[in-house]
């Protein structure tokens, strides 16, 4: 018995030597492994050096299971790229191991998961009947582009006040001409916006969107005078909303005062026919010039999902439905509009209540012209202000002065145009409650303004399929985006190129609507692989494709949507910068970011789409009769995206000094037209 049991013992010491060994692997081996993975990724991916910790042979399941570092998971995977690599690492084993499955692990996923664009159980879709706003007047339906969803983004930072030195500053320094706090408007603002919108989708944002030094307040209880807000009473009169609406009673607001919670709302039942009831909102401007126009409305329990506003301009009129089930108690954004200086009818906001069923609720607030400047007021909190080098006994924070408590510190606005601004104090003039706007509680603007934009996010789609339990304003936001640049410096002058951040590590690793974090990996690459492959065909060709970080960046983290955060490049750095302050640089980046949206959304969504077409080029005009002109043009090819093919086009006209009409469609590359004689005509394509 004894001499069995023996005999056991030392089996059971060679197996477990055996499986030691198995586990380790041979060196040789594994190093041959990381050779091959670092040199099939060489000249493509900086992404540092990529090294395999272990290797584990599972006998019983015929496995080999290789264990690489995190730095691998950077690799944009697709499944010819996992086949690839897996027969290579196949070939570097030992040939007894030749009909055993090999499986790649990195930042604990085997690598056919992070394969872009494969099928997950859920992906990450959105219940909506109607979006928060639909563009009536447009002459097309982007119905391969991005109809009906809405895109959460911001472009970074902005001027804020930092209490350590009673001042308004800039988050970022100041180099190469431009600060970051604006310098990734110049791609927002005027180019990725724009586009997503023409596209179809409903862009929100957590900063002032309009470069307007002048605003404009149209109110029921208070106007910027003398704009004038009226009503025109139907067969439905409006009357007093039950609750607190919008009113601008103050030049500056301060702590957690909520201009949302000091006025009234207006209200009234929608109608299908009859004699409608109207509200309109004039304004009074001092300035003849191009504006953004916001709306706001209270949502209730019976609003309507299809209140119809009207907004006249300078070339012509604009309509748009806006879902009032949803974004009830905030400024939305309608477009930018032309407008004569001074006060008349045709230019005006109107608000109607025919809807395309009766009985529904419909409310009337603010309505916000132009951009303005700040009106958020800060000064030092003092239970903020610290002294450098004295810390509290037990380490837990800096420790209170007495004699800076007694300073009279007063309240003051950062005296900026209000688009400079971080989100922190658009959130909070935008009636966002203070828990959005102020984590710290009024102590630290800095942590305040980064951490305001994720759980603004949370807060726009509370409530809808996304996080119907929360509360929120009901917007189901289909993706976030953060924009940055602020990758790094090099000391030779190479190029830092561009990285993306997400994060899955949260909860159980899903969203609200049972889809996989790891869709958030999805939006990253298709983003950054439009990015990298644009600027490397049409500007630089050694342009750095850096890692796809699956890291607890709070922006990364805090939204319950898909998210990126995107370091395109280094605006502290001159090899980069020699790109990044290029105008057509911009327009591609943009373009690229939007492609990347639209592909993501056509996977969650298993829809087709089409890019939009390169803007025409070889615009011409010749008279072909006293009153006749003969317009003509050629379409561009985009040898980027295959998709991206016009056959038909958009005609705008403007007469005089008016404005550019809304559009019609036009089947060919050229059109006749009538001109009236002595009237100047414009045309764009």
């Amino acid at each position: 018995m004894k001499k069995n049991i023996c005999h056991s013992l030392i089996l059971l010491l060679l197996v477990s030597i055996g499986s030691l060994t198995a586990q380790n692997g041979s060196l040789a081996t594994r190093q041959s492994i990381a050779r091959f993975l670092n040199s099939h990724v060489s000249g493509e991916l900086a992404i540092g050096k990529i090294t395999v910790d272990s290797l584990t042979i599972l006998d019983k399941a015929k496995k080999v299971r290789v264990v690489a570092s995190v730095n691998c998971s950077y690799i944009p995977f697709t499944q010819q790229r996992v086949l690839v690599v897996y027969d290579s690492i196949r070939n570097i084993l030992p040939s007894s191991y030749a009909s055993y499955k090999v499986e790649l692990v990195t930042d604990n996923q085997p690598i056919e998961n992070l394969v872009t664009g494969q099928s997950r159980k859920y992906t990450f879709r959105n219940k909506v009947d109607k979006p928060l706003v639909t563009a009536l007047s447009k002459p097309f339906k982007a119905e391969k582009g991005l109809r009906n969803k809405h895109i959460a983004l911001w472009q970074s930072h902005g001027f804020y006040f930092e209490q350590k030195l009673n001042r308004w500053e800039w988050q970022r320094a100041r180099i190469f001409q431009t600060v970051e706090d604006l310098y990734t408007q110049s791609y927002v603002l005027p180019f990725l916006v724009p586009m997503l919108e023409n596209a179809g989708a409903n862009v929100l944002l957590p900063r002032e969107r309009d470069t307007q030094t002048l605003e404009v307040i149209v109110d029921n209880d208070k106007a910027t005078h003398p704009s004038v807000y009226k009503e025109i009473q139907g067969d439905k009169p409006w009357s007093v909303g039950f609750g607190k609406g919008f009113a601008m009673l103050k030049d500056q607001y301060i702590e957690t005062e909520n201009p949302f919670q000091d006025g009234t709302f207006r209200q009234t039942v929608t109608r299908k026919k009859g004699k409608e009831s109207l509200a309109e909102w004039i304004p009074s401007l001092s300035k003849a010039g191009k504006y953004a126009v916001y709306v706001s409305y209270k949502t209730l329990p019976e609003s309507t999902e299809d209140a119809l506003y009207t907004v006249y301009h300078k070339g012509g009129k604009s309509q748009f439905r806006v879902n009032q089930q949803m974004g009830g108690g905030t400024w939305i954004y309608l477009g930018h509009f032309m407008f004569d200086q001074g006060m008349n009818e045709s230019c005006k906001v109107q608000l109607s209540n025919l809807s395309s069923k009766n009985n529904r609720i419909i409310t009337a607030d603010g309505v916000k012209i132009g951009g303005g400047y700040g009106t958020i007021a800060r000064k030092v909190n003092n239970s903020g202000i610290v002294s450098e080098n004295t810390k509290s006994s037990d380490n837990s924070g800096p420790k209170v002065l007495q004699s800076q408590l007694s300073i009279p510190y007063q309240y003051e606005v950062s005296g900026y145009p209000r688009f400079t601004e971080g989100a922190r104090y658009w959130l909070q003039y935008a009636g966002f409650p203070d828990t959005v706007y102020t984590q710290s509680k009024g102590v630290n603007d800095y942590t305040d303004d980064y951490k305001s934009r994720g759980v603004w996010v949370n807060y726009l789609s509370g409530g809808s399929s996304v996080a119907p339990k929360e509360k929120g304003l009901n917007i189901p936001v289909d993706l976030a985006f953060a924009f940055h640049t602020d990758a790094g410096t090099t000391l030779n002058d190479s190029i830092i190129g561009t990285l993306g951040i997400f994060f899955t590590k949260e909860g159980d690793e899903t969203f609200g609507n049972k889809a996989s974090r790891y869709v958030s990996r999805d939006l990253t690459d298709l983003i950054q692989t439009e990015i990298v492959k644009d600027i490397r065909s049409l500007y630089e060709p050694a342009w750095s494709r850096r890692g796809m970080w699956n890291q607890s960046y709070f922006e990364a983290r805090t939204p319950r949507v898909p998210t990126m955060l995107l370091e395109l490049l280094s605006h502290q750095n001159f090899a980069d910068m020699r790109y990044g302050l290029d105008p057509r640089f911009r327009f591609t980046v943009s373009r690229a970011i939007y492609k990347g949206m639209l592909k993501f959304i056509a996977l969650q969504y298993n829809q087709p789409f089409v890019v939009q077409p390169l803007p025409v080029d070889h615009f011409s005009v010749r008279f072909t009769g006293a009153e006749e002109v003969e317009l003509g043009w050629q379409a561009v090819r985009d040898s980027l995206e295959p998709t991206a093919v016009a056959n038909k086009y958009i005609l705008y006209t403007r007469k005089g000094d008016a404005d550019f009409d809304n559009g019609v469609v036009v089947t060919s590359n050229k059109i006749r037209l009538h001109q009236e004689p002595g009237i100047i005509y414009s045309y764009k394509v």
